[in-house]
């Protein structure tokens, strides 16, 4: 079952020169997609708009079969589309805990009930991420790098996703720090929560993903299970380079 589906998607920042063209991509149920590409290719521009902060040009994008409204954030995520940014788009301020606290929805009007279910909100994302747990009263600007990563994705797991959207996830990160938080988005998508992960360390997204699909132009010029793509990386290569040519 496919949970999100772009159907002749086109996004961009002016409808004159769309960045994304004709776009077609399907993710199913807890499915880990590997979006790669050259700079330029138009992955973040596909978040940007998968997420509601820019316009779509044309096509459609549906969620679990409903259509998602156009250029509406707070739509995109009550869909179940929850952006990781490539900048993680922190509170540097707040403590690590306040950070996470702002996510949580509780309903009610029992004080101790709601303080319960965000701490409890809050264990699980630290069973994902517990080195995590010491800085919960550090300030979120004081953290690390691996840290800071850590802490945004926990804040958007918070949201119950039904599709997390993970832009440049190693973005000024050592490799090292990247392989350990890599596992976890196997766990998540053992939940049944889908990921989209722009990475531009090719083997390590490959390793963690179900499936790699190319972006060049704005286009999808190669799509295969990341298995596949991971035996012959020559083929991912030559999209970067060739384009469509890498089909083949």
């Amino acid at each position: 079952m496919s949970v999100l589906q772009c159907s002749g998607l086109s996004a961009g920042y002016a409808p004159s020169s769309p960045v994304v063209r004709g776009l077609d991509l399907s993710i199913g149920e807890g499915e880990i997609v590997a979006l790669l590409g050259p700079n330029g290719a138009g992955k973040t521009t596909l978040l940007t708009t998968l997420a509601g902060l820019l316009p779509q040009l044309a096509g459609r994008v549906e969620v679990a079969g409903a259509v998602l409204p156009s250029g509406n954030a707070r739509a995109a995520v009550r869909s179940g589309l929850v952006l990781v940014a490539d900048d993680r788009a922190l509170f540097r301020k707040l403590t690590t805990e306040q950070n996470l606290a702002l996510a949580i929805s509780v309903g009610g009007w029992n004080p101790a009930a709601a303080r319960a279910a965000r701490k409890s909100a809050i264990e699980g994302v630290l069973g994902y991420f517990p080195s995590l747990r010491p800085r919960l009263k550090i300030a979120a600007g004081q953290l690390s790098g691996g840290e800071q990563q850590m802490l945004a994705i926990g804040r958007a797991l918070l949201q119950k996703p039904k599709v997390l959207l993970i832009d440049e996830l190693s973005m000024g990160l050592a490799p090292v720090i990247v392989e350990s938080i890599l596992p976890v988005l196997r766990e998540v998508a053992a939940t049944g929560t889908s990921v989209l992960l722009v990475e531009q360390h090719v083997r390590m997204a490959l390793e963690v993903a179900d499936r790699g699909v190319v972006l060049t132009h704005g286009q999808v010029v190669l799509s295969d299970d990341a298995s596949a793509l991971s035996a012959d990386l020559g083929r991912v290569e030559r999209a970067y380079l060739g384009g469509a040519a890498a089909q083949a």
